[in-house]
């Protein structure tokens, strides 16, 4: 197992990411009436998410500085 335990550049843009876009598709959920398309939104925020991760990893930035 690494040793970084994610504390790394991907791993914390990733979890940024990921969680503008559970705000966001929670924010379309709680609108009245639902909005359904800015739920589908954060959605697509989410999944981008992990495309970053795996393209900061190629990148070398998922490596801690220790």
């Amino acid at each position: 197992m690494s040793d970084n335990h994610g504390n790394t550049p991907a791993a914390w843009t990733a979890v940024f990411v990921a969680l503008v876009g559970f705000v966001v598709g929670g924010v379309g959920l709680m609108l009245s009436p639902v909005s359904m398309p800015i739920f589908w939104v954060g959605v697509v925020i989410v999944v981008a998410a992990g495309v970053v991760f795996v393209a900061m990893d190629k990148m070398g930035l998922h490596t801690s500085d220790h």
